[in-house]
Parts: C-alpha cells; structure tokens; sequence
C-alpha cells in the first residue's frame, strides 16, 4: 500500500513538473538570460553592431560613478518619479472622491477616466507636442487670450518648462490606475464608520483625514510603490516628448542606456548603466515585497 502510495506521488511531482516547465522556460528566456546578458556585458567594452570587444572588469562601473552624466541622469529620474507620482496620487484620490459620489453621470465618468491611460502613449504624445507647440498650440493661444503670458512659451525646449510640462503629461497619462485602485478601496469602506464620524460631529474634511485615508494606506502604500518602480524605469514618453533634453535636462537613466547603446554604441556601458539601475529599482521591490508580505501576515 505505501510503496503505491509513494509511485502515486512520483507520478504526480513528475506531473506538476511537466506542467510547470514551459513557465519556467519562458521565464528563463524572457527574464534570467537577458539579465544574465546584462551583467555579462556590463565587464567588456563592446562595440554595440559586433558585439566584439575586451574583458575590462569594473572599469564601467568606475567610470560610469565618477561622470557628472550619471548623477545628473539620476537627478533628473528622482525628480520625474516623485514629480508624476506626487501629482498621480494627488489628483488620482481626489478624482475616485468625486466618482464615489452618487451623481447622475458616474458610469459615464468611470468610463472615461480610463482613456489617458488605455491610450497609446504615441498618439497622447503627439496631442500633447501640438497643444504645447509654440507656434499654432492651443495652450498658447488661450494663456495668451486669457493675459496670463504676452509672448508664446517654449514648453519643450526650454527649462524648466520641459520638466515641468513632461511630469504633468505622464501625471495625466498614468493617474487613472490611482482612481481605479483607490475607487475600489473605498467601495469596501463600512458606512457605519461615517456615520460614527458625523454623530461625533465631524465635518467633511475631518472625515477624510480620520475615516477615509487610513483606510486607504494599505492600498497607498502598494500604488506609490508599484508606480514608483513603473515611473523610474519610464522610457518611451519622455524620449518621443523631449528626446531627454533641452541640453539632456530631461534625460533619465532609460534614457541615457538607450544612448549609450545605440547612439554611442557602448553596449557594455550601457549594460553598466542598466545594472546600476536595476540595483536601484531593487530596494523598491524589497520593500514592495516586504510590504505586501507583512499584509498578508495581518
């Protein structure tokens, strides 16, 4: 009986094998080997079109510390992350506020509040650099309308209107996630805990701050991390917005990895750049872990 036992559940480890391979395949060919690459080629000094070159240790990492272009490129992806995410969250809470309410267009509203952030970030971005144009752009011509500015601004090629005007693109971009997980978090909020807060003569505002937000930590907690991650690691709208400059004012990190590698074609620098980032990246998805870890431990 155990030895029938025991060939049942050899077949079985055996089964969930087979079942789990091509999972682990594809998450070897997608994640373990490119990374592997990465750090491979962050110790040789490779011509990008050959990828032929020479074994030279640290000397990438060395180099990459001691040049003002890292620093500034860091500088600059700090200043976008916490720029966009403060304003996501900002307006991302007080936007599934209003949809909380029992107003007559809300299913409209719900609805629409996802098209910045289904949209292709190609064609937002192309609406954007003709709204901030500062030839024929519409923003121009009501700021002018309106007196506010005399003479058209240069939202793009100047600072620091560039970064300003980048931060509040990817803000409207990517704010509708915030409405959607904090929309969803206050749906789950007992109604007995409001009426308490009224009996007890709190006003609107003191009910926010005493009722709603701590309800909403946990799930604050999870979104600045999760956008914080996807926000540093931003790509393709600050490259197709400002191609990292006016004088690379704007360039980030993902950026400056793209031109090492196909604009210097230095794939090892490059491949220095990306660890380094990823190092980075690496303490937000500790603590992310750790964070969702301890909740499910509550």
């Amino acid at each position: 009986m155990s030895s029938h036992k025991t060939l049942l559940e050899r077949r079985y480890a055996a089964l969930g094998l087979m079942l789990i391979a091509p999972t682990v395949l594809v998450f070897s060919a997608v994640i373990i080997y490119p990374l592997v690459s990465a750090i491979y080629l962050s110790f040789f000094n490779i011509f990008t079109p050959t990828l032929e070159g020479e074994w030279v240790g640290f000397s990438n990492y060395a180099e990459l510390l001691q040049t003002g272009q890292f620093w500034r490129a860091l500088g600059n992806t700090l200043t976008w992350t916490i720029g966009t995410l403060t304003l996501q969250i900002v307006f991302g809470i007080a936007m599934a506020l209003v949809l909380h309410q029992n107003i007559w267009f809300r299913s409209l509203a719900r609805s629409l509040i996802l098209f910045p952030y289904f949209i292709s970030t190609v064609v937002a971005v192309l609406v954007w650099k003709w709204l901030f144009n500062d030839l024929y752009g519409i923003l121009n011509h009501l700021l002018m309308s309106a007196g506010i500015i005399e003479f058209p601004m240069d939202f793009l090629g100047t600072m620091p209107n560039a970064m300003v005007s980048v931060i509040l693109v990817g803000a409207w971009k990517y704010f509708p996630f915030v409405v959607i997980a904090v929309l969803a978090r206050l749906q789950s909020i007992p109604d007995a805990l409001y009426e308490a807060a009224k009996i007890d003569g709190a006003g609107p505002i003191a009910r926010f701050f005493d009722v709603t937000l701590p309800q909403l930590r946990d799930v604050l907690v999870v979104i600045i991390l999760l956008r914080a991650i996807w926000d540093f690691k931003e790509f393709d709208l600050i490259f197709l917005l400002t191609g990292g400059g006016p004088i690379n004012n704007t360039q980030t990190l993902p950026l400056l990895v793209y031109q090492e590698a196909f604009a210097l074609n230095d794939m090892g620098m490059a491949s220095a750049y990306a660890v380094v980032m990823m190092a980075i990246m690496l303490v937000f998805m500790i603590v992310y872990i750790r964070r969702t870890k301890s909740d499910e431990d509550s």
